[in-house]
């Protein structure tokens, strides 16, 4: 298996790194991302060495802020796009849409949302705490392996860096009054447990703000209203039906906050069929806007693309399959390629543009998105053989619960002038998102995507 993913992501490296970056002399992703005097550790040594620990503080449901940080980790510049930032932008879009696929076949007919940088970070921050057999068995799935180590040793990423870069490609959104993207991330422990200090860290590596407590796990009320509270609202009942002798939750939210830089009129907006499918039509607020699109006419998938402006940094591809074609026949053939090839292709022309109002929200459990995928991986990662003995003092850490919650919040607001706002002259192409639909949330200059989903029912 890890030959296999290590040779994908050598092909997807160099042929899908968009313009200036493909001629950029080619660098492993190992080394872009090794460990410090990097060395093939056997895995038979896996315990040899304790980690260094940190008591986790219990739960005190009057004390709502998050852990306290270092100023630099607060004060952090933005920083430019690097070879570091293409690359695992890269590796992140080729794994979450496996993990995008794997869902939408397991849930065909229902809307779905994911965010790839979200579940990349939550997995690398468990791959932290991972023995070093359990790591070999992350590396490849993160595509992160040398592909030189033998059968019985591992050569390790620093998940730090890894993190860090993550949490980079968020930034690079970031660039109004507001942030756009937000990071949570709550994890408990039952009390009196010390965590990995390398794992609180990378905790604050990867989130904006983050919640380690202690607690009974009896008490799940309780540690449902924490976060509840700690969220704004935003995640509810985060955790159900937990086993007592369990030893670890885990829980991210990450929030898009989005506008359309060029704002759809009120005055447009009305209720048209939206065609769920070929038998189900429902009445949905659809927005119009005349203006200029950049946009693409797929023959070959069956398909229109269209390009929304939503920041200077940021952008959303939305895609429409063509009358009669199908949505999964779309959704199935998705690979970091195609969706290059798309952002590369588009054209400007004149378009009347209708849309449906939508914000979207999901609750995916990591453990059971790994399983849809492949069971045997999520065995090897999360599950019954995953062994995560530099995760804390604990004999034996088991994940519990592990869940991704993704927020995407679409205000109507513009962020143009008002000149920008004057509809252009011309005849323009009638073009009405009425029918199921893909999109993707794309930083401009990393080519990552932030989030991608689907919308099969606008009203739900």
């Amino acid at each position: 298996m890890q030959s296999r993913y290590s040779t994908l992501v050598v092909l997807l490296l160099c042929c899908c790194l968009p313009g200036g970056r493909a001629n950029r002399v080619y660098v492993h992703p190992f080394h872009l991302f090794a460990a410090d005097n990097v060395s093939c550790e056997t895995l038979q040594s896996q315990a040899a060495k304790p980690p260094q620990t940190v008591p986790v503080a219990p739960l005190d449901v009057t004390v709502l802020s998050p852990d306290a940080r270092d100023p630099p980790e607060l004060d952090a510049p933005r920083q430019n796009v690097t070879q570091r930032t293409a690359v695992l932008a890269e590796l992140m879009n080729s794994l979450g849409l496996r993990i995008f696929q794997a869902l939408g076949a397991k849930r065909p007919g229902a809307n779905a949302l994911l965010s790839p940088v979200n579940t990349y970070g939550s997995l690398v921050t468990f791959y932290l705490g991972a023995s070093k057999k359990t790591a070999s068995y992350f590396q490849p799935l993160l595509g992160l392996s040398s592909g030189t180590d033998r059968e019985d040793c591992v050569s390790l990423v620093d998940g730090h860096k890894v993190l860090k870069t993550l949490h980079n490609i968020n930034s690079l959104v970031d660039d109004g009054p507001k942030n756009e993207i937000s990071t949570q991330v709550w994890l408990f422990t039952p009390p009196h447990v010390h965590l990995s200090a390398d794992v609180v860290q990378g905790t604050r590596d990867f989130s904006d703000s983050s919640f380690i407590r202690g607690v009974d796990f009896s008490q799940s009320e309780l540690v449902n209203d924490f976060v509840e509270k700690t969220s704004n609202g935003k995640v509810k009942d985060a955790f159900k039906d937990l086993d007592v002798d369990s030893n670890l939750l885990f829980v991210t939210l990450f929030n898009f906050q989005g506008n359309w830089k060029t704002a759809f009129q009120p005055d447009k907006t009305s209720l048209q069929e939206f065609h769920v499918d070929e038998s189900t039509t429902v009445m949905a607020p659809l927005m119009t806007h005349t203006a200029i699109y950049q946009h693409f006419n797929d023959k070959v998938r069956r398909c229109t693309v269209i390009k929304l402006a939503l920041s200077k940094r940021s952008y959303m591809l939305v895609v429409l399959p063509h009358e009669g074609a199908n949505v999964h026949d779309i959704e199935v053939k998705l690979r970091t390629d195609v969706v290059n090839s798309w952002a590369h292709s588009l054209q400007e022309g004149l378009l009347e543009l209708s849309l449906p109002k939508f914000s979207l929200s999901s609750a995916n459990d990591l453990r059971e998105l790994l399983s849809n995928m492949d069971a045997e991986v999520e065995a090897k990662l999360l599950g019954a053989e995953a062994q995560f003995s530099r995760l804390g003092n604990a004999d034996q850490f088991t994940i519990a619960k592990a869940i991704n919650k993704v927020s995407l919040e679409m205000s109507e607001d513009s962020t143009t002038s008002e000149q920008d706002k004057m509809e252009p002259t011309g005849v323009p192409l009638k073009l009405s998102i009425n029918r199921p639909f893909l999109f993707f949330v794309v930083e401009n200059e990393s080519n990552a995507i932030l989030m991608l989903g689907k919308i099969t029912n606008p009203t739900l």
